[in-house]
């Protein structure tokens, strides 16, 4: 059977040996992918993460005016929360007020119980944004008594005009706001001031608790320990991504039935064309699929992998092809102990940490959804050195696996290439203006022998070390909730 048919992944026709044949790149094409350096970006050295403040840009304790305070409640998983922690820093520096330290949504699809502080560092969050937003860990008593502030929604996208005309009234009339359901609250385009605040918040102040840090950390060491370079992988190939997306992968009546079963639980959604999505690039690829790519594009059987998931659909059986390409194959399942995961296996947001702190220290991130995990990852890694992010080109992509039977080895390997151009994450493959801002923080990326937006990373307040596609922003909750990670 040939390489990248769907057939051998979900239904199970052939042993975990047998699943795929071995891959290697002819000699021809290794010398032409390795003219590029398959670890790093090319002319990455002549960019930097530039966040400082311009000399207009006032201190906090000059504009925050008192008795005014800001309350939000985020929502969704780990990575929709941390824009919506970003976000909420810059709303609170617009209405010039005091940001109560967010709160977590604990009821939602995630069920996470987690508060801010087992998360994310709260000391070093609010005396890292000392100088740019007043940041306070509870609203204070009122007339000693507990102060319930007002309740308010603000529209998505909201700008900075929107946020004085709608929610400063309220704040000078009761004081203290909390603002609900808060996710893409904020426009996607502000002032160069405040998009370099949010990319101080994002990159700088928003560190993870000690506990999720040092195993975070662990995991890193202890792949660097057995390889000096590796990649990370953010599959997402669970049931519910593979049922919200209405894809099929040819594993017959039994996989319409299971994954059919769990679309059902999202009433909004029309009915699937699963031809129409994988011709369109909506799909995510096969783990199989993922490994071919990853090979073609140079990458051989030596390479270290760490895949970030959930419960992949049909677990080992789906990740076989993927393991046979790559035997050196790693989840925190398998680097860390069940009494080191014991503290965190309960709450989603703390293990998806864990799987951030892999990814983003990766050499090489792999991309296979366009979820905000994603998004935040791939302008991180552009802001600190336009580390390579590869996204899957998947529509092309597409054509390219259902077409490979009829086409060489070679004819494989140079298509996959030039599928992929573009898709590299190499510095200013991307406008300025192209997609969200986390994802694309392009105010905050300057290059060296520019005078006019030279600057330096403020290394003194940062505690981060390295050891050594774009979809809109989605309008329906259930959507956000599914992709949030």
């Amino acid at each position: 059977m040939q390489i990248g048919s769907p057939l051998v992944i979900l239904m199970g026709e052939n042993d975990a040996d047998n699943a795929i044949e071995d891959f290697e790149l002819p000699i021809e094409d290794k010398e032409g992918v390795n003219k590029r350096d398959i670890w790093s970006s090319r002319n990455s050295n002549l960019f930097y993460g530039c966040s400082n403040a311009s000399k207009k840009f006032q201190k906090a304790e000059n504009i925050t005016q008192p008795n005014r305070y800001l309350l939000i409640v985020t929502t969704g998983g780990l990575n929709q929360q941390r824009t919506g922690i970003t976000d909420a820093v810059v709303a609170a520096r617009i209405l010039n007020a005091t940001l109560v330290v967010p709160k977590l949504d604990k009821s939602s699809f995630w069920k996470d119980s987690s508060v801010f502080s087992d998360i994310f560092d709260v000391d070093w969050f609010i005396k890292y944004l000392a100088k740019d937003v007043s940041v306070i860990k509870e609203l204070p008593l009122k007339k000693g008594q507990v102060w319930v502030p007002s309740r308010m929604q603000v529209p998505r996208k909201c700008s900075e005009r929107c946020y004085i005309n709608r929610v400063l009234p309220a704040l000078d009339k009761k004081h203290a706001v909390q603002i609900t359901k808060f996710d893409y609250r904020l426009a996607n385009r502000l002032p160069t001031d405040l998009q370099k605040l949010r990319c101080r918040v994002n990159y700088h102040a928003l560190e993870f608790a000690d506990p999720i840090r040092r195993l975070g950390e662990k995991l890193v060491q202890r792949i660097r320990t057995r390889s000096k370079h590796f990649i990370a992988l953010h599959l997402r190939f669970e049931p519910d991504m593979l049922a919200f997306s209405g894809c099929y992968y040819g594993g017959g009546d039994k996989e319409r039935e299971e994954l059919g079963r769990i679309r059902k639980k999202w009433k909004t959604l029309r009915a699937s064309n699963p031809d129409k999505a994988r011709r369109n690039g909506r799909c995510p690829l096969t783990p199989e699929e993922v490994g071919l790519m990853l090979r073609s594009l140079g990458y051989d059987k030596s390479v270290h992998i760490y895949v970030a998931s959930g419960n992949i659909y049909r677990g080992n059986q789906t990740l076989a092809p993927l393991m046979a390409l790559f035997p050196n194959f790693y989840t925190k399942d398998t680097l860390a102990s069940k009494d080191e995961l014991a503290p965190f296996s309960a709450f989603s947001s703390r293990l998806a940490a864990l799987d951030f702190i892999v990814c983003d220290e990766s050499d090489v991130f792999v991309a296979n959804n366009h979820g905000n995990m994603v998004k935040i990852l791939a302008g991180r890694r552009r802001y600190f050195g336009h580390k390579p992010t590869i996204r899957p080109n998947a529509r092309k992509l597409f054509r390219l696996f259902l077409n490979r039977n009829y086409m060489t080895e070679k004819e494989f390997v140079d298509r996959v290439n030039k599928c992929q151009a573009g898709f590299l994450g190499e510095p200013k493959e991307i406008g300025p203006t192209w997609g969200v801002f986390h994802e694309n923080p392009s105010p905050c990326i300057c290059e060296k022998g520019n005078s006019s937006t030279r600057e330096k990373i403020p290394h003194s307040m940062t505690r981060l070390t390295n050891t050594h596609y774009d979809a809109e922003t989605p309008e329906d909750p259930e959507v956000d909730v599914l992709l949030s990670d």
